[in-house]
């Protein structure tokens, strides 16, 4: 199997990178503190998933926490790190292993991103979607775009980014107006792209795009590589959080991409961009969960170490019942996200509906745990001292990209509504 594999033998047989199985890396003010055993990430685990799972775990806690901080406030994309994730096989956990992927279950890849969201949220979210993008060209590519596209992805010597939303057409994904006019061996692009995550630094981009009448048959997906003559982009957008990987618009102006660069078929585009969301819905709700693992923890050595009227905050019954709360939605949020990883895997019918109700009910519970972490913190929390405020900040987003959850909804109900 691919590195990740490899890696997780290598932990087996006693080399150790620091042993956070069972623990998780907290911000100096908290230092180490033990998982309380209700809310332990590696339970329902088998012993594999445990491995791949403490690789993660070591990884987040080694390499991303430490800089987390700087990463957001700097806006620095750190690339270098996660070429260090992919050598351990983070760059293509669900990628096949002959061009380089861990070829792991979507299952192993939500407990993978789950733990290294609690070391950087944003930084693991980026690495998510261009593991979304490798596994389309994976899945949907020929034999010669696989080899070609995917062994780079899988290191991180290359990034990749997902284009799909444009400013007139978000949550209407089958109303893209970016077009592809094919000339010969060429299609020709003109049109542009919004929010895209790794914009301008990513090397691959995945496009949705019409090459023929409106409507969703009429989209393809094609990639398009940097360097392109008529590719540019747009300036960096400030953000709330994600800071750690940029955001911009991608422009195209007669663009001019060979007819090999088109995955799949033309007209299947809509098939291509709803398969791999239902894997990237997953994903995002997995860093939610990250970060809401992340903050219950870092919410609970606080109410143990601060003190007001003479006592620890610990002792508040109101206080022990809100942190109750908290730790039975992530509980909650987890089985539901590894419910719809399975159902995924499997190629169940229930999965669409399965993967929006993971993605719905994740996100949003997750970020309202990010939210009363920071509010136990009190004045502390609003600090950027703090890291509770930036698993917030990084988590609010989830409830918008990878389809609204008020599309989740929609996407529910419909499932339930149909004969």
């Amino acid at each position: 199997m691919g590195s990740l594999v490899a890696a997780a033998t290598m932990l087996r047989c006693g080399s150790q990178l620091g042993c956070l199985h069972g623990l998780l890396w907290a911000p100096a003010q908290t230092g180490h503190r033990s998982v309380a055993f209700c809310i332990d990430p590696s339970m329902g685990l088998n012993e594999e998933q445990k491995r791949f799972q403490k690789v993660a775990f070591d990884f987040a806690a080694q390499e991303m926490a430490p800089h987390m901080a700087e990463w957001d406030q700097k806006e620095l994309f750190p690339v270098e790190v996660m070429r260090k994730a992919a050598q351990l096989g983070f760059g293509g956990v669900y990628v096949r292993t002959d061009v380089g992927g861990s070829g792991l279950s979507r299952l192993d890849s939500s407990v993978v991103f789950e733990a290294l969201a609690t070391g950087c949220t944003s930084t693991t979210a980026y690495i998510s979607i261009h593991n979304m993008c490798a596994w389309m060209i994976d899945n949907f590519g020929n034999e010669e775009q696989r080899h070609k596209f995917c062994p780079q992805l899988c290191t991180m010597e290359k990034f990749a980014s997902y284009c799909l939303t444009e400013p007139g057409a978000g949550s209407d994904a089958a109303s893209i107006l970016t077009s592809a006019k094919r000339q010969g061996d060429q299609y020709i692009l003109n049109g542009s792209k919004a929010f895209i995550s790794g914009g301008g630094e990513s090397d691959i981009y995945v496009v949705m795009c019409r090459t023929g009448g409106s409507g969703p048959k009429g989209l393809s997906c094609i990639v398009v590589e940097k360097g392109t003559p008529g590719l540019s982009f747009g300036k960096k957008e400030k953000k709330v959080g994600w800071n750690s990987q940029p955001t911009r618009a991608v422009i195209f102006e007669d663009c001019a991409v060979p007819v090999a660069n088109r995955i799949g078929s033309e007209g299947q585009g809509f098939l291509i961009a709803m398969k791999g969301l239902n894997g990237g819905r997953i994903n995002v709700a997995s860093c939610s969960l990250g970060a809401a693992h992340a903050s219950v923890v870092l919410a609970r050595n606080h109410l143990k170490v601060r003190k007001q009227f003479g006592a620890p905050l610990a002792n508040n019954q109101y206080l022990q019942f809100q942190l109750a709360d908290m730790a039975t939605r992530l509980v909650a949020s987890r089985i539901l996200i590894r419910t719809a990883a399975v159902a995924l895997q499997e190629e169940r019918e229930d999965a669409v509906a399965l993967c929006s109700m993971a993605k719905l009910f994740a996100t949003e519970e997750c970020f309202a745990i990010c939210n009363w972490a920071l509010q136990m913190h009190g004045g502390y929390g609003y600090l950027k001292d703090y890291a509770v405020q930036q698993y917030m900040r990084d988590s609010r987003v989830h409830q918008i990209l990878e389809g609204s959850n008020e599309v989740m909804r929609i996407l529910i109900s419909r499932n339930m509504l149909q004969d």
